[in-house]
């Protein structure tokens, strides 16, 4: 696997959320995921479920640079799906630059 030259920025988004909430944050965020993929300057988007913790998922993505993460937060999917995530359960970010 080769990795961009340039800048990068790679987010890990937790995600903790509750036993009855568990099926619709995943679904959110699949759609998030779908919809990010496409997005301009996007490398990798992926959603992972835990297998010590029912609660907790994560998101990763990588973006080719930071011009590119700030349109894809900009972006209607982005602001529309991220809000309904939240409304489910709490998000915690983690933001690495190479």
């Amino acid at each position: 696997h080769s990795f961009p030259t340039r800048r990068s920025s790679d987010l890990n988004v937790f995600i903790k959320t509750t036993s009855a909430k568990r099926t619709e944050v995943i679904e959110t965020a699949k759609e998030l995921v779908t919809a990010s993929l496409n997005d301009k300057g996007n490398i990798a988007y992926d959603i992972f479920e835990s297998d010590t913790r029912n609660d907790v998922l994560m998101i990763c993505e990588t973006w080719e640079d930071a011009e590119s993460l700030l349109a894809h937060e900009q972006s209607s999917h982005f602001t529309t799906l991220v809000s309904k995530i939240k409304e489910m359960g709490k998000m915690k970010i983690e933001k690495f630059n190479f």
